[in-house]
């Protein structure tokens, strides 16, 4: 009975044993994980949330020291008028109203970036003579930026067609019957723009009923050094 006894206490003492290491490492685990858990809500509690940025004109990519940044797009069939975005400025837009059937046409200082002059030339229902003296006055240097809206062809002449290809556009010989068509050239450029771009209106290919789709255009102008 004695040695029984003293087993059953032997048992006792080394189930107590184990039970307080079982709950000393509990508490030991607990204890940590509310220490890596405070940790972490102090860190997250450090990080200052920041907005995404954005580029001028809402461009896929900011352009370089020394550029302008711009983006646009041609009318909406005889809806919405076009849009033109110049140094995160609005110039033209059916908004601002002040476009119109026709060629829309906004000229920029080169230099500055300064906005000079904007207006719109009516070439179904107008004439095409405003539109070329318009064109013949522009002064060296200035950003010429085009853009269709419903018709922009109808009245165009050569003389027209020649004074813009002047401007840097290698298209404008192309555009018809309420084609859309973008550009952005300058006065006394020396090459051909690589800012255009003509969709032509065609039944098999035509976004809505007689009309293309919508063209659009972003990018990056040197400013003009002299």
């Amino acid at each position: 009975m004695v040695r029984a006894g003293g087993i059953l206490k032997l048992a006792t003492v080394i189930f107590a044993f184990l039970l307080a290491i079982f709950f000393l490492f509990e508490w030991l685990d607990i204890n940590m994980d509310f220490r890596v858990r405070h940790s972490i809500g102090k860190s997250e509690m450090n990080i200052i949330p920041t907005k995404p940025s954005r580029n001028k004109c809402g461009l896929s990519k900011p352009c370089s020291t020394g550029y302008f940044s711009f983006k646009m797009a041609s009318g909406a069939a005889s809806v919405v008028g076009p849009r033109i975005c110049f140094e995160d400025k609005i110039l033209m837009s059916s908004v601002k109203n002040n476009v119109g059937r026709g060629i829309n046409i906004a000229l920029i200082d080169g230099k500055t970036g300064d906005l000079k002059k904007t207006d719109f030339f009516d070439m179904w229902g107008g004439e095409v003579a405003p539109l070329i003296q318009f064109i013949k006055e522009i002064e060296d240097g200035t950003v010429v930026m085009m853009a269709s809206y419903d018709d922009a062809a109808t009245k165009l002449n050569d003389e027209a067609r020649n004074l813009i290809s002047e401007l840097g556009s290698s298209l404008i010989t192309n555009v018809a019957f309420r084609d859309n068509w973008i550009f952005v050239g300058g006065k006394g450029i020396k090459t051909k723009s690589p800012f255009e771009q003509h969709i032509k209106n065609s039944a098999e290919t035509n976004k809505f009923e007689g009309w293309p789709e919508v063209l659009e255009m972003e990018g990056c102008i040197p400013k003009r050094q002299d």
